[in-house]
């Protein structure tokens, strides 16, 4: 309810400044000739941002420093020999029995009589407390638009300035993109090195064996966390998922920038692209529910001894998962090729399929090789299908037809449950997450390298 009465306020002052800052810059091209520097929607949009910036910084104080007050209030509520008697769990848990009685939420129990008075006055402090910061919003909204209206004249550079903030306003979408990048890398850096402190960094990127045992931190036998079971899963597994997707998505590719007719296209391209939408636990469960126990009766027959959940299972479904990553990338990288040299190649006598082979493959090989490499690291991060269809065998074989298990399906299996966080069971999550993202940082890298790198030798 707070949210959108916040929401509410905000779009009234942005519409009130928005027509005012509109109606004074229209007054000021009278019929006498006066020349206006920028249009009245320039002045609008000005004027709007002068009254909602001030808003928003009283927004963002008031929810940065929100959440400290309530609970400095709160405890202030509680009795001290209560107080002194909670401990950290029991206190927080006091807390938020309190916040929910002033919420008007129950609570499970009795509630005692200073938990009631409490919850009420919380619920005041609240109440007065949003009121305030309503009134100082609007009242630095107000003052923001008076400033702004007295700036408004016939010379004002206002669409200098709006085009500037929006410019700003990239820059720091910009930013957050990176900076939530740089904050991801940095809580893996850092727990990866408290996992580090446990496990010798050797023993982990060269173990063989990955058994990890779930125990109390500071336990003699942690168990074991040798990386290259899981490497070997996760290789194998893309690897079969390559040899299926690849081929398929370049053929399809082709066929559809080539060979299909219009009407052809506006039909197969959409149907392809609709296996992009499928979620990938339903993919899951059709390899489990179905692929699998397909390919066990299948090498029955022929007597091959084939596991339903496999690396073959998985590879085979997550293949096809990647088809249409590949075959709409590759489309249009076709598309980008150069009309003149397909031209050319046919006025030279070359025939449609020696065109394609000699021309148009050559001049787009830098670009479809990329997404070649962008459909591995795609391969390489897969969570769901290898979680229901790999098997969870994390054992180092080279056999696509048993259970393996796989980088991410760990990760899984660590945070999975009840576990102790601050132990080499848990953190070991966050040293499996740092290899898979330096692994798939140095494909996106060799993608980029290869795109730049041989393109310029076709254009």
């Amino acid at each position: 309810m707070n949210s959108l009465i916040i929401a509410g306020l905000l779009l009234v002052l942005f519409g009130f400044a928005y027509q005012f800052g509109w109606a004074r810059s229209r007054a000021l091209a009278t019929p006498s000739g006066v020349s206006v520097h920028s249009r009245p929607q320039y002045h609008g949009v000005l004027v709007a941002l002068w009254t909602l910036i001030p808003a928003l910084l009283v927004l963002a104080v008031w929810a940065f420093f929100s959440p400290g007050v309530i609970r400095w209030y709160t405890l202030s509520q509680i009795p001290a020999d209560i107080l002194a008697s909670l401990d950290a769990p029991a206190l927080n848990a006091q807390i938020a029995r309190i916040r929910d009685l002033a919420s008007g939420f129950g609570v499970a129990g009795a509630v005692h009589p200073f938990e009631e008075a409490a919850g009420a006055n919380l619920g005041r402090f609240q109440l007065l407390s949003f009121l305030i910061m309503l009134a100082a919003a609007a009242g630095l909204g107000i003052l923001g638009l008076g400033l702004a209206q007295r700036r408004i004249s016939a010379r004002l550079r206002a669409r200098n300035e709006v085009e500037r903030a929006i410019s700003w306003a990239l820059i720091a979408c910009s930013a957050v993109a990176i900076l939530t990048t740089l904050g991801i890398v940095a809580s893996l850096v850092s727990e990866a090195f408290r996992f580090f402190t446990y496990v010798n960094p050797l023993d982990f990127f060269f173990g063989t064996v990955w058994a990890p045992k779930f125990s109390s931190t500071g336990a003699g036998n942690a168990g074991q966390y040798g990386l290259l079971p899981l490497l070997a899963g996760t290789l194998m597994i893309s690897a079969i998922a390559m040899l299926v997707a690849v081929p398929v998505g370049l053929m399809a590719a082709i066929y559809l920038n080539q060979y299909a007719h219009r009407s052809v296209r506006a039909v197969v391209k959409p149907v392809i692209e609709v296996l992009a939408g499928i979620p990938t636990i339903v993919y899951g469960f059709f390899a489990l529910v179905t692929v699998g126990p397909f390919l066990r009766d299948m090498g029955a027959a022929i007597g091959l001894s084939i596991s339903a959940t496999s690396a073959l299972t998985a590879g085979l479904v997550m293949g096809v998962m990647i088809v249409p990553f590949i075959s709409s990338l590759s489309d249009d990288i076709l598309n980008q090729v150069p009309t003149s040299l397909r031209d050319g190649a046919y006025g030279l006598g070359a025939t449609q399929s020696e065109t394609i082979r000699s021309v148009l493959l050559p001049a787009a090989l830098p670009g479809i090789v990329g997404a070649f490499l962008l459909a591995v690291s795609r391969a390489i991060g897969e969570t769901m299908i290898v979680v229901l269809a790999a098997g969870n065998a994390p054992i180092l074989r080279g056999n696509p037809l048993e259970p393996v298990s796989t980088i991410t399906v760990s990760i899984v299996n660590q945070l999975t449950g009840d576990t102790d966080f601050t132990g080499p069971q848990s953190l070991v999550a966050f040293a499996l997450g740092l290899t898979l993202f330096i692994m798939t940082l140095c494909l996106n890298i060799i993608a980029l390298y290869i795109v730049r790198r041989f393109r310029e030798q076709y254009e």
